[in-house]
């Protein structure tokens, strides 16, 4: 049973309130989501095809990333979620923004990394992802909804423009909310 810390909609931790995946979430109430999206060094972005056993299954997605566990910091849990999807320890972790998104009470925080890994030793999640892929900025920009699998996805891409262009891997602040 995965359990999660609660927050209000200003990410204000909810003391003495414990949330379980798959339980209904009240209105107000929300949990930690983490995205990655990875930069390679040499300016290529990962995308990653989502396993066809899951929702939005064979389409890709250009981050890693998935809940907060109890007591786990956004920065930790970008850490962990990296590592377990794509089995990238982050160089550097930036974060670029939070998007709330009532619709399914979760808190977005959204980070840029910038590694410099062998692209050929990206590691699958069984069950969670079935191939991967660098592609350049251009031809990550110019990804669609029937490409990503999210509509937010697509607003975080827009959004992080202008992080993407940032010179010497720096990534800018983008604040989403």
């Amino acid at each position: 049973m995965e359990l999660w810390d609660a927050y209000d909609a200003d990410f204000t931790l909810i003391k003495g309130v414990t949330l379980k995946r798959g339980e209904v979430i009240s209105d107000g109430v929300f949990h930690l989501v983490c995205d990655i999206i990875v930069r390679h060094t040499d300016g290529e972005y990962l995308i990653m095809q989502r396993d066809q056993r899951k929702h939005y299954g064979g389409l890709w997605e250009a981050t890693a990333g998935g809940s907060a566990l109890i007591g786990e910091s956004p920065q930790a849990c970008a850490v962990r979620e990296l590592y377990e999807e794509t089995g990238i320890r982050a160089d550097r972790l930036t974060e670029v923004g939070r998007v709330v998104d009532e619709s399914c009470h979760s808190i977005y925080v959204e980070y840029l990394c910038v590694t410099d890994c062998d692209k050929d030793a990206v590691v699958l999640q069984d069950g969670e992802t079935s191939d991967f892929r660098w592609v350049d900025k251009n031809t990550l920009l110019s990804m669609k909804g029937d490409e990503l699998i999210t509509e937010r996805m697509e607003l975080f891409i827009d959004e992080l423009k202008g992080a993407l262009k940032a010179d010497n891997g720096t990534a800018k602040r983008t604040d989403l909310t």
